[in-house]
């Protein structure tokens, strides 16, 4: 006892002895601490917590309180009264005492940083603490940098929760409570560490050097002592929390800790010369930042939305059309008494999907008390359309924080972000939330790197959600974020094994977490429909199956509670009609030259004799290819066939993947224009003007076009029925459309079918994989049955998409054929399953599966690495900037030389400069830039994460035959860009 005390009395002079040279020497200080007696050592306020940008360093037991503090007003901010008492309830512990719990474990995230490495990372502060006797460590044990502080926090709390009462299990850590939360705060860094083990931790600093020696751990157990008496966390809990309540904290935890953590916050609270350090002083910065803390929330935009809007014509201007007015009628009495579920919507293109799916998030979200709303959509283009839709939904229909985010990797290019912003820097929250009665685009924060998810309602690619079951570092935080809003998924049907797998994955956390889900689709097969209703049905709890058989259109609802799922409720359409379908057998000549002569039964004679009527008699038509290079050939070959249509502007239009960011923004927008929905009677006064576009995939999903013929290469049935979706898609009437084009409810649909010289479907080899063989078999095999009666929507849609996946198809073919198909189908059904295996390999378990062992949500397989995930297990794709040589040699972004290529200063580019860089970037396939070296990148460019992966193309004027290009040689390609895009040979 003697020794401990010499040993803590030179700790007291050695801690005034720091606060001389810091300016804060109190004799107070030490009359207060002698009266201490040993055995219950003070708190060091020599250990620091942070420190970067601050006047000076700022002691760690006051960023513990500060994170705790937040942490309380977060758990009143953000969770519903139903989500605190199911944690509540998890713990065995009242509402309020969970609260206090749960902040004085947010305070303990950060303990790990009384150790030496964490500690020696600022010498000034460290050097008092280094000399003193009282802080014994291992030789080096300051440079165990991997032992990092968040580890540290992990093996420091195991052994101090269990002491503390925390319910324990000295056969098994993984069911110790003390662990259990230990593991959780230990992965505030994004990643939750391996179980531990009991004689490790009873011998810390034996296994751990980096844990420092006894004055270490004394002063860890000060500041978990003082933590506790602040927060009054007195209370035990009974039990540890299940996998979907764990993460729920987890989240809380890390925004608690970044939002305490911010410089301007900090300085706010910064101890005054002179600081006692006193329990009393403790209290008093308790007190302070607890006021703070509320403060820090709304700034950041982290509060609730509420669905105040009940009446579906409070929300749109416009009366329900039946789908819509079915769901009115009948789905909230299906979610009374504060239930969540899974609501499915089957309905065609262009009946109202969106709208219905907005007003049912609008009753899901009441019902279970949700904060928020994500809209997933497929694509980057189809998340942006749909952003101001959302806005203006959140405007007219919700009350509380309407922060809003559009989510994908290149929102922050949007002009959402940048409009007002003279030199394209993010606006700040204050800016965007002067007025909160009206304000709806998210704030400064909420922008910041992995925060997407937190604001209350966000609009972006469903890829943003899909992360949050991968192995990614803050793949809980993205959890969180998903827990207690609607999650909205456009276009169900259009993902293949790899992604249905993940979305299987997230649906079933999704009904873990009792949030509201609603799915959209205009073409889903009854197999799919199940496998995503049991998939959230297995979060809820409910294991067995339960065989769902949607109807089209129609809807059907799951009860999260229950259950239950109710009997589909088929709906009528104010939009059935009879799609013409005209199947054209064809020779596939789309290598053929351009201008040359064109062959009898071929591809370009079919497509010359149906546009004919367009180019002659006025109206728009949609030309669907399959690949990006037919599509520019095709786009060549029209302007050859039709030259006076081509001179026009707009006559002939071409829209794919391969353009400079800018570039498609420009068409896209140009396309918006022409063939979007009339924005008025003067728009139905008279036919369009006669206008092709030539497009690839790319109009599917969720692009509001209207065409007055639709021609499309062959693809499987769910794709056609997609672009058929895009004729004659709004009423123009007879004034509105040409009269080859009457009348509106028969729709003509002309299928490219290449075909051999026997008739048989012929797959071109220009295709490669982008669609399975044997469905393009199985898709042409109904359609020749069509081709007279035409295919009624919304009819016959459900019946042909179950026919054409239906494993008795073969049984009805002829010998040859049907021994050709079964082959095909064996192939791609083995392919979709190492996709989903693969899939099912690399994501998170099920919640049921963690069961107490939070590293199930960080544990990746050998050889998957972050990169690997978010590139989709490795997708074959690059990213290139195409630079202009001008005469002199400088290289521009533009061709006309009016743009310099940008050079980085010591913090490399700034946001203006950087977002005309990215502006200009196009994706091409990653065997174009594989082996070779590009353009060397100016100085600055590396510290942009956007910019390491891009290939630089120093292009050159040339005149191929094809018009005016720019070309470069890179490997043992030529790569050109022209009007048409980027092109390889």
């Amino acid at each position: 006892m003697e020794s401990t005390t010499c040993a803590y009395s030179d700790l007291l002079f050695a801690q005034v002895g720091v606060r001389c040279q810091w300016g804060l020497l109190s004799i107070a200080v030490m009359t207060k601490r002698e009266s201490i007696p040993s055995q219950d050592p003070p708190v060091d306020t020599r250990l620091w917590g942070k420190e970067h940008g601050l006047p000076r360093p700022y002691p760690v037991i006051c960023h513990l309180l500060d994170t705790a503090g937040v942490f309380g007003a977060l758990w009143d901010a953000l969770l519903s009264d139903q989500v605190r008492e199911k944690i509540a309830g998890a713990l065995g512990l009242t509402v309020p005492e969970a609260r206090r719990v749960l902040a004085f474990w947010a305070g303990l995230h950060d303990l790990g940083k009384i150790t030496p490495p964490f500690q020696a990372q600022v010498p000034e502060a460290f050097a008092a603490v280094r000399s003193d006797p009282f802080y014994v460590f291992a030789p080096r044990a300051e440079r165990e940098l991997t032992f990092r502080h968040e580890m540290a926090t992990h093996w420091a709390l195991a052994q101090l929760l269990s002491e503390a009462g925390y319910p324990g299990d000295s056969r098994s850590m993984r069911s110790a409570v003390s662990h259990q939360v230990a593991q959780l705060l230990g992965g505030h860094h994004g990643c939750f560490g391996a179980v531990l083990l009991a004689k490790k931790v009873a011998h810390g600093s034996a296994y751990q050097p980096g844990l420092g020696g006894d004055g270490w751990s004394t002063q860890r157990r000060a500041h978990f002592e003082e933590l506790q008496r602040v927060t009054g966390a007195w209370a035990v809990p009974k039990r540890g929390l299940p996998a979907e309540l764990a993460v729920i904290v987890a989240g809380l935890v890390v925004m608690a800790d970044w939002l305490a953590s911010q410089t301007e916050a900090i300085i706010l609270l910064l101890p005054l010369v002179g600081w006692l350090a006193t329990p009393e002083e403790f209290d008093a910065h308790w007190e302070r930042t607890q006021k703070a803390a509320p403060g820090l929330v709304t700034g950041a935009q982290l509060g609730r939305a509420r669905f105040d809007a009940e009446q579906f014509e409070d929300m749109f201007p416009f009366t329900p059309n039946p789908l819509q007015s079915d769901l009115v009628s009948n789905l909230p009495r299906m979610v009374k008494d504060k239930r969540a579920g899974l609501l499915l919507i089957t309905a065609p293109t262009g009946d109202g999907k969106t709208e219905a799916a907005l007003y049912a998030a609008s009753v899901l979200g009441r019902a279970a008390g949700a904060r928020g709303l994500f809209f997933a959509l497929p694509t980057m283009a189809t998340a942006d359309a749909m952003y101001p839709r959302v806005s203006a939904f959140a405007e007219h229909s919700l009350g509380g924080e309407r922060a809003l985010m559009l989510l994908h990797s290149m929102a922050w290019l949007s002009p959402i972000y940048t409009t007002g912003q003279s030199d394209g820097t993010p606006p700040t929250a204050s800016e965007v939330s002067a007025d909160p009665t009206t304000a709806t685009e998210a704030g400064a924060w909420l922008r910041g790197r992995r925060r997407g998810l937190l604001a209350p309602l966000a609009a972006g690619t469903i890829d943003q959600a899909l992360s949050a079951v991968l192995p990614l570092t803050h793949n809980a935080l993205r959890l969180f974020g998903l827990s207690d809003k609607v999650f909205v998924v456009d276009e169900a049907h259009a993902y293949g094994p790899w992604m249905h797998q993940l979305l299987t994955r997230l649906l079933e956390w999704l009904g873990a977490f009792g949030a509201p889900v609603v799915l959209l689709s205009a073409t889903l097969s009854g197999r799919t429909a199940s496998s995503l209703v049991d998939a959230y049905r297995r979060g809820a709890g409910f294991l067995e199956p339960s065989p769902v058989a949607p109807c089209y259109p129609g809807w059907v609802f799951t009860d999260a509670v229950t259950g239950e799922v109710c009997a589909p409720r088929e709906v009528g359409s104010e939009r059935g009609r009879t799609l013409d379908v005209q199947l054209r057998h064809v020779v596939w000549d789309t290598t053929a030259p351009v201008g040359g002569a064109v062959r009898t039964g071929g591809r370009r004679q079919a497509l010359r004799e149906a546009l004919e009527p367009v180019a002659t008699q006025g109206g728009t038509a949609l030309v669907c290819c399959t690949t990006v290079a037919e599509a520019q050939q095709t786009f060549r070959d029209l302007c050859a066939a039709f030259p006076e249509l081509a001179e026009c502007e707009g006559g002939v239009r071409l829209l794919h993947s391969r353009y400079p960011a800018h570039a498609r923004q420009r068409i896209t927008a140009e396309c918006e224009s022409a063939y979007g929905k009339p924005r008025s009677t003067t728009d139905v006064a008279r036919p369009r003007p006669a206008s092709i576009l030539v497009a690839t995939q790319v109009v599917e999903q969720s692009l509001d076009f209207d065409f007055d013929l639709i021609v499309s290469d062959l693809a499987p049935l769910a794709q056609l029925l997609q672009r058929a979706g895009r004729g004659r898609r709004h009423v123009r009437g007879t004034t509105g459309r040409p009269p080859w084009a009457l009348p509106e409810d028969a729709p003509r649909l002309v299928i490219l079918e290449p075909v051999d010289e026997y008739g048989a479907t012929l797959v071109p080899r220009t295709w490669g994989s982008v669609y399975d063989a044997g469905l393009l078999q199985r898709t042409g095999h109904l359609l020749r049955e069509r081709t007279k009666t035409g295919i009624a929507v919304p009819g016959d849609v459900q019946e042909l998409v179950d026919a054409v996946y239906a494993e008795d198809f073969v049984d009805h073919l002829d010998g040859s054929a049907q021994r050709e198909l079964r082959r095909m189908d064996a192939e791609r059904l083995a392919e979709e399953a190492v996709e989903a295996h693969m899939a099912d390999m690399v994501a998170i378990c099920a919640p049921a599966d963690v069961a107490g062992n939070l590293y199930q949500l960080s544990r990746r397989e050998a050889g998957v690495t972050e990169e690997l995930l978010t590139t989709r297990l490795g997708a074959d794709t690059g990213r290139v900037l195409c630079l202009y040589e001008q005469p002199d040699g400088t290289l521009t972004l533009d061709e006309a030389g009016t743009l310099p290529l940008p050079a980085g200063g010591q913090h490399g580019l700034t946001h203006a400069a950087l977002s005309q860089v990215m502006a200009h970037v196009a994706p091409v396939p990653g065997r174009w830039v594989r082996g070779a070296e590009g353009q060397p990148a100016p100085k600055g460019w590396d510290k942009h994460p956007v910019l390491r992966d891009l290939v630089l193309l120093r292009t050159q004027p040339a005149d191929d035959g094809n018009g005016p290009a720019w070309t470069c040689r890179h490997g043992t390609r030529t790569i050109r860009i022209s009007r048409v895009g980027l092109e390889a040979d």
